[in-house]
């Protein structure tokens, strides 16, 4: 079974929305579906079918949540020697060469990017070409809309 790296944050997120769909969407849903059976036939119970649906909902993401919180390997980069090497879980502080704009990006699981917080994916393109490199060094980074060329000026494991 492959490993799947997850930062501290993405494990407790996802812990903390199984939780919330176990202690209290569930039993919510199953309360609703129980109401909606009172009203008889259930064929033409627009609640009933609405609940299901929901209860449907739920329990995938529940299997779907279990099934990424087996296969995850927690990396806590606070606890990693800082290097100024680019690794899984560091925060990257960028300077555009050409721009001399400074971008920051953290690189996170698949599950956890979120661009517009400037949570990256490992597997994207701008984390590939990141990992492994250290303050100071020059990357390109291959994009749709040509190739990009940024200096790291800082690695930071928070």
């Amino acid at each position: 079974m492959n490993k799947v790296p997850m930062t501290v944050q993405g494990e407790i997120a996802l812990r903390t929305e199984l939780e919330k769909l176990k202690k209290e969407d569930r039993p919510r849903i199953v309360q609703a579906i129980a109401e909606a059976r009172e009203h008889g036939d259930l064929k033409e119970n627009a609640e009933y079918h609405a609940a299901r649906e929901q209860q449907s909902f739920a329990e995938g993401r529940i299997l779907d949540i279990e099934a990424k919180l087996s296969k995850a390997q927690v990396i806590d980069v606070t606890a990693i020697a800082h290097t100024g090497k680019v690794i899984f879980g560091t925060t990257v502080e960028l300077v555009d060469l050409e721009s001399d704009d400074t971008v920051v990006y953290r690189i996170v699981g698949d599950d956890e990017a979120d661009v517009k917080q400037n949570l990256i994916s490992v597997n994207s393109p701008i984390a590939r070409a990141l990992i492994g490199k250290m303050e100071g060094d020059v990357v390109t980074v291959r994009a749709p809309g040509g190739d990009m060329e940024y200096e790291i000026s800082e690695v930071r494991h928070i």
